[in-house]
């Protein structure tokens, strides 16, 4: 018997690859609302899980119109008609919800650079839309997943955290009050070669276990036992990887050349990068490897900025990877630059491809990202790593057996 699942704010797929990782799990409907990550889900499930009618099962819609996503819509100038979740999933069961609203309005970066410090983004209510087709289909278990920045978010003064578990208990289900101590988790201590830290709340349905508390305690103490203690590195995740190296003279929007692909790997083409930051990413990378570290203090980072652009930041723009650590968060925005994820091979002097930015979040080689390249580092950043999206998968199949 197989668990049936649906993802809501679905991006390209993270949550449910490693769902489906598990062979445990049965996709009944997935939701977003940007076309390159629904076609890129729609092709996932149909190349390597071998799903039919995907055009149908993955919508593309807005969670907004909740009400037309339930019963169904006739097409308009922005969406292609659907039949609605509740005739998609027609008699079945649905035994799990999963996703997470936009991080956005949540993100600590992104309150930073707001100037009403995101008080006033709708994004910050779309956990409503997720929680009305929670009450509507009644799944066993939802597991919502979002940024660290999410427990102190309080538009409007009051506590999103506080709002989403009212809304939960609400609709009939428990989650733990106490999120910090139990529903934070680092995806570099689970063997990802990131770091990478979101909080996972899962929403028990109280009718469905009278244990609700004991079984939401099971499936953190789960979790938890997915830990390493040797974490993944930079080197391991994209070391093997075909070179790609800068050209002598850059030549109409190319920079760089690859070495041969044997492996014909997918969206491993490098950005352009102009002479300047070619300098600057060869000096950087080589300032680690040869272990001088003069450029390892944000400081310094600035200094060098100011002096290579004549423009000042309050931040540091630049970081290298570190071939024996672990990544830095690899984030959406990524799409606008890659400044801060720096290939640490100083020959190379380049930033990271998509396929190495997928690699870092454990995306299989075989996971076709379909969209521009701006498209695809934005859905990669936004996806939760399939590798701990497995464990989830793993703990919430340990409660459900």
């Amino acid at each position: 018997m197989k668990f049936n699942m649906i993802d809501l704010f679905s991006g390209c797929g993270g949550l449910t690859d490693g769902f489906m990782q598990v062979d445990k799990y049965k996709t009944l409907a997935a939701v977003d609302w940007e076309l390159p990550t629904v076609q890129t889900l729609r092709n996932r499930l149909s190349s390597k899980w071998g799903y039919s009618q995907t055009d149908e099962k993955v919508i593309h819609f807005d969670m907004q119109r909740t009400d037309d996503l339930l019963n169904g819509w006739e097409s308009d100038e922005n969406y292609e008609s659907n039949i609605g979740l509740k005739n998609l999933v027609g008699r079945e069961k649905v035994d799990v919800v999963i996703g997470g609203p936009p991080c956005q309005a949540y993100s600590i970066a992104g309150r930073i650079r707001d100037k009403n410090a995101m008080h006033d983004d709708y994004r910050n209510f779309l956990f409503e839309s997720y929680i009305k087709i929670v009450k509507t289909l009644k799944p066993k278990i939802c597991i919502f997943e979002n940024v660290q920045g999410i427990l102190s978010a309080a538009p409007g003064g009051i506590s999103i955290v506080k709002r989403v578990i009212e809304e939960f208990s609400s609709a009939g289900y428990y989650a733990i009050p106490d999120l910090k101590s139990s529903a934070l988790f680092d995806t570099s201590e689970f063997g990802i070669p990131q770091k990478r830290i979101r909080v996972i709340i899962i929403a028990i349905d109280k009718d469905e276990f009278v244990n609700y508390k004991q079984k939401a305690n099971d499936f953190y103490n789960q979790l938890n036992s997915y830990k390493t203690s040797k974490p993944s590195t930079v080197g391991e995740a994209i070391g093997d990887m075909p070179k790609i190296f800068p050209l002598k003279k850059s030549q109409k929007r190319m920079s760089h050349f690859t070495e041969p692909n044997v492996r014909n790997l997918t969206s491993h083409e490098p950005r352009f990068h102009n002479s300047r930051d070619i300098e600057i990413f060869n000096l950087l990378s080589n300032d680690i490897k040869t272990e001088q570290f003069k450029y390892t203090h944000s400081d310094d980072l600035k200094a060098l900025y100011t002096k290579k652009t004549g423009k000042t930041s309050s931040v540091h723009k630049y970081h290298v990877l570190r071939d024996d650590k672990p990544s830095n968060t690899i984030p959406a925005h990524l799409y606008k630059d890659g400044l801060r994820h720096i290939h640490p091979d100083p020959n190379q002097a380049r930033s990271i491809t998509v396929r190495e930015a997928a690699r870092i979040q454990t995306f299989d080689d075989d996971f076709e990202f379909l969209g521009a390249s701006g498209a695809n580092y934005k859905m990669i950043g936004n996806a939760v790593p399939p590798m701990f999206a497995k464990y989830i998968a793993n703990s919430v199949k340990h409660i459900l057996e």
